[in-house]
């Protein structure tokens, strides 16, 4: 656990769902910028972190500032009088978007979720599963009823990504833009890239052209 000047708390929950990158790259790209991270993490998204990344545990940790256990029903971030800026579960399982739009929660990641919400507090949700049958796209809307926002991650292509880190970091980037944080890794339609080279637009007829 890193030291770090008081800050608004962001808690990132892992689940066990394919795309535990997307949770170490987000603990890595808030580093720098002005929030105190609070990481849980299932049992199951410790072993998809190792199976798809090759990273252990321990080591992610300490990307964040302060780490609670999935089992701790007492830690701070399970109560809505320890103040935070919300939530990002990146990337969550269909299991835990399940017991979050039920409300019957069973570890400290969905619980957080769930306290995200009755305090109205920005949640999101990296959902990560197709296709999506009928079930799925309900609860999905129930959570968007209740204030969640449902942000699978899909790459943007009109960003011109040249490889798979370009394109998470463009998908994290526009995550941490529901918070109001600017990770400088976002290409923007109509701005001019970190180069220095303008993106393309799209003319009315659907052709490419600079502006």
């Amino acid at each position: 656990m890193r030291q770090k000047s008081p800050h608004p708390r962001l808690v990132v929950g892992i689940s066990g769902a394919s795309g535990a990158i997307y949770g170490a790259r987000l603990l890595e790209l808030l580093r720098p910028l002005p929030v105190e991270t609070h990481l849980v993490m299932s049992r199951s998204a410790e072993v998809t972190l190792a199976l798809e990344t090759g990273m252990k545990p321990a080591e992610l940790r300490l990307r964040a500032d302060v780490v609670h256990a999935a089992g701790d029903l007492a830690a701070p971030i399970s109560s809505g009088s320890f103040a935070t800026i919300g939530m990002i579960i990146a990337p969550c399982s269909i299991r835990s978007m399940a017991e979050i739009a039920t409300g019957v929660t069973t570890t400290l990641l969905t619980r957080a979720a769930d306290v995200a919400l009755k305090e109205r507090r920005r949640l999101v949700l990296m959902v990560r599963e197709t296709p999506l049958h009928t079930g799925h796209l309900r609860t999905m809307t129930a959570l968007s009823e209740m204030g969640a926002v449902i942000a699978p991650p899909v790459p943007a292509f009109y960003a011109k990504p040249q490889s798979l880190d370009e394109m998470i970091d463009q998908t994290l980037g526009r995550v941490l833009d529901l918070f109001d944080l600017e990770s400088g890794t976002v290409r923007r339609w109509g701005e001019p890239a970190k180069d220095g080279a303008p993106t393309a637009r799209l003319n009315p007829r659907g052709s490419a052209r600079r502006p």
